[in-house]
């Protein structure tokens, strides 16, 4: 009867956690401004969805496209595009949690599995990333489960383990190409093979199911080349990574400014208390010589350190394919603090909680309500907040340009060709007839032309507009957040173009 009563409130207290994780991602998860790049997926995913022969679309950037194709069934349930788009990044995460528990309960114990998993629920870096649409949820949520099979592989050399990992690698790097780091690692968890009787034969095997695995990542990798612009993974890589020539003589640049950069990120977005958790959980398990736990080390330490010496640029949410390795560190780390303190159960889980609950709790409290929060990284507040990457108002402002629609032909130039502008305004345009001009910092000719015979705006970034516009009139103004340094604030502003 205990054990059946244990176990009920092992699965009351994970349905908690589920509860716990959805509340703090779905409320006003369109809040938070449009960011360039999402803004960019969604109108990829909405222009494939229309257009079949362009399932490949992404390929034309340089980018693969299974988030793309992942958030084409979101459009029929939800009618805001943003909100499907986010919604994805919320569902990835869902399984990032479920990966985040498993993953520790095999690696260390079930205690160490529930504190690692509301450490997740919690931890700003995730629930910042959780909801937005990126891939790097998506990615983060593949690789989780990559290193949990890759483990159990090891553990028992199995036919249907190998390629359930192979299906999982080839879906990390369908999502983004650095998800080939995956097959790269993948040997190394080797070292969880320690220990076990007939190695020989069984090494043997387990090199064998590697190459299945690796056989299927590729096989679906290659599927690819199915798109006209394949060729364009390759070739765009030079914009984003260092190559190795290019680096000699200066090994150590990027890294260290990429290393300041997360001497930044790191104490905000994971809070002092749970970084102080990862580095205990990371010291006992080496101390202890956990196997398993190396594995999963060596997995959130080889990307990163690989970010910080190859990538040009460099940003909090590159990092968050680690992010959730490091939390089974944490809640394994505050397990084993736990263990040692010589306190009642309920006593030990009341001080974790009120220790560390209220830091990340504050933060989440803040994104959710009036973002950005207080304590968001500098370069995170002004990409996703201040600057023109930040999509302020295109909802209303489609809105306006819709009912405008039903008068007359409206024609709507923008200040850019690709990205925030003008893809965060045609994501809300897709079934209307509206004509969207992209052009630069000033009203183009051909919009100046349209202007003669149609009801004509324009839309731009307030700093980048400034006295550059005449015969014009100001329609809406959607402020930004204002810059801590005390620069110029900026806007989204919505002009009409008079004849």
């Amino acid at each position: 009867m205990k054990l059946i009563l244990k176990h009920k409130a092992k699965i009351a207290l994970f349905l908690i956690l589920i509860v716990f994780y959805f509340t703090l991602r779905l409320p006003n998860l369109t809040l938070q401004p449009i960011f360039a790049d999402e803004a960019i997926y969604i109108r990829w995913a909405q222009v494939m969805k229309s257009e079949p022969t362009l399932r490949f679309l992404p390929l034309t950037d340089g980018k693969t496209p299974l988030f793309m194709w992942m958030m084409i069934p979101f459009f029929k349930v939800f009618k805001d595009p943003l909100f499907a788009g986010r919604f994805l990044s919320v569902f990835s995460g869902f399984f990032t949690l479920l990966g985040v528990y498993f993953l520790t309960k095999k690696a260390f114990n079930l205690k160490a599995a529930f504190w690692a998993a509301l450490f997740y629920v919690i931890t700003p870096y995730t629930v910042f990333f959780d909801r937005m649409a990126l891939v790097d949820s998506m990615l983060s949520a593949f690789t989780i489960w990559i290193i949990y099979f890759a483990i159990w592989l090891v553990e028992s050399i199995r036919l249907d383990l190998a390629m359930i990992l192979g299906y999982l690698t080839g879906g990390a790097i369908l999502t983004k190409t650095p998800g080939l780091i995956n097959i790269l690692i993948l040997p190394l968890s080797v070292v969880a093979f320690f220990g076990k009787r007939g190695v020989k034969r069984s090494f043997l095997k387990l090199v064998t199911f590697w190459l299945v695995a690796i056989s299927i990542a590729l096989v679906m990798y290659n599927m690819l080349r199915l798109g006209p612009e394949f060729n364009k993974l390759s070739t765009r890589n030079t914009d984003y990574v260092f190559s190795p020539l290019e680096l000699i003589g200066r090994p150590l640049d990027p890294f260290i400014p990429h290393f300041h950069d997360m001497q930044d990120w790191f104490p905000k977005l994971f809070t002092i208390p749970t970084l102080l958790l990862i580095i205990m959980g990371i010291f006992y398990s080496l101390k202890k010589f956990n196997s398993k736990a190396l594995v999963i080390l060596f997995w959130l330490v080889i990307p990163m350190l690989s970010s910080m010496v190859f990538l040009k640029t460099f940003t909090a949410r590159y990092l968050l394919t680690s992010v959730a390795p490091l939390l089974t560190f944490a809640g394994f780390g505050l397990a084993k603090l736990n263990d040692k303190l010589k306190l009642k159960s309920y006593i030990k889980i009341l001080l974790s909680l009120l220790i560390f609950l209220p830091l990340s709790l504050n933060f989440d409290y803040q994104l959710i309500n009036n973002p950005p929060p207080s304590d968001l990284p500098k370069e995170e507040r002004k990409g996703y907040f201040e600057d023109w990457t930040a999509g302020y108002g295109f909802k209303e402002i489609a809105n306006f340009l819709v009912e405008k629609s039903k008068e007359r032909n409206v024609v709507v130039g923008t200040d850019g060709f690709f990205g925030t502008l003008p893809d965060g305004i045609q994501i809300y345009l897709d079934k209307s007839k509206i004509s969207i001009v992209g052009s630069s910092a000033t009203i183009s000719a051909q919009i100046r032309n349209a202007a003669i015979g149609n009801l004509t705006f324009f839309v731009g970034n307030k700093k980048s507009l400034q006295g550059s516009l005449k015969n014009v009139l100001l329609i809406k103004e959607f402020p930004k957040v204002k810059p801590e340094d005390s620069s110029l604030e900026d806007a989204t502003v919505l002009y009409q173009v008079l004849p």
